[in-house]
């Protein structure tokens, strides 16, 4: 057999072998195609579906810091006042300042002024306590440009009629009770005992003061800081006049007289008259509690 035929099989022994090329590569494509299903149902969540689906991947987002609130300031106290208004000291100051039946009193120089109980005179010989309802009177003196701060070191005086609407060292020349200078503390009050006042014809009931910046400038009478005055509350008037003893007179004076229409309170603010006006708690048997803020402006 030479090399021709060696080589050269025929038409039919070409054709199995191109039968057995194509198998192979039939088989080949086969496997290939199953692995690749194979991954992809490795990847596969549980699907039962006949096409794998594969998931991309959710990014988890960064987390954003909490901003951290800003403190809210507390508030400063800064108080609730006004400047008390000047009102006139009237016509029985006994501050040095006026005359009354030729006589000049000034109570101001006298050398036990400095005192807590105005009730009894203190004057010469004199010892008479005025009779009345107990009114405990406490004041704070407060600088309305300062946030309502306490004034320490202040001297306030303090003056009124007695139940019979009668003042003393004028109506009354020989007694000189309900009447009396403190000082205040670090605190800015000063705490004076004395009555309730009574109500005589043509004015609301009401408790004269002056404030001095000290002890030193009270004693002339010629160096108030203000002067001004505090009207009694309605309702504890009432209640005092009706029910107390020696009061009789203020009970008809009252039904004639009306803050709005007094010639001192009547043309002053709401504000105004609020701080006027002393916060009073008691009772006609037990005595009154009062308190007032006085506001200046240094």
């Amino acid at each position: 057999m030479n090399d021709i035929d060696h080589q050269d099989h025929g038409l039919t022994h070409d054709l199995r072998v191109m039968n057995a090329l194509a198998s192979r590569r039939r088989a080949l494509r086969w496997f290939t195609g199953a692995g690749t299903a194979a991954m992809l149902a490795a990847c596969d969540s549980g699907n039962g579906g006949s096409s794998a689906t594969v998931a991309s991947a959710t990014p988890t987002p960064s987390s954003s810091p909490t901003p951290t609130p800003s403190p809210t300031p507390t508030p400063t106290s800064g108080g609730n006042c006004v400047v008390d208004p000047t009102e006139t000291n009237g016509p029985y100051p006994a501050d040095g300042t006026n005359t009354s039946s030729g006589l000049t009193s000034n109570a101001l120089t006298a050398g036990n002024i400095v005192r807590s109980d105005i009730r009894p005179s203190f004057i010469g010989s004199a010892t008479t306590v005025a009779a009345g309802v107990q009114l405990t009177l406490t004041l704070t003196v407060v600088d309305v440009n300062t946030g309502c701060a306490p004034l320490a070191g202040y001297a306030v005086y303090i003056w009124h009629c007695d139940r019979n609407g009668k003042y003393s060292l004028y109506d009354l020349p020989g007694e000189s009770y309900l009447r009396g200078v403190g000082v205040t503390d670090a605190n800015g009050q000063v705490t004076f005992t004395t009555i309730f006042p009574g109500c005589y014809a043509g004015r609301w009931p009401h408790i004269h003061f002056e404030v001095f910046s000290s002890l030193a400038t009270a004693t002339s009478g010629r160096y108030a800081t203000l002067i001004s005055q505090l009207a009694m509350p309605a309702a504890a008037c009432s209640t005092v006049y009706a029910s107390a003893s020696g009061y009789s007179s203020s009970l008809g004076n009252l039904s004639g007289v009306s803050i709005a229409r007094d010639n001192v309170f009547g043309d002053n603010s709401a504000a105004q008259i609020a701080q006027q006006t002393p916060a009073i708690s008691g009772s006609v048997d037990t005595g009154y509690t009062a308190t007032a803020v006085i506001g200046i402006a240094r």
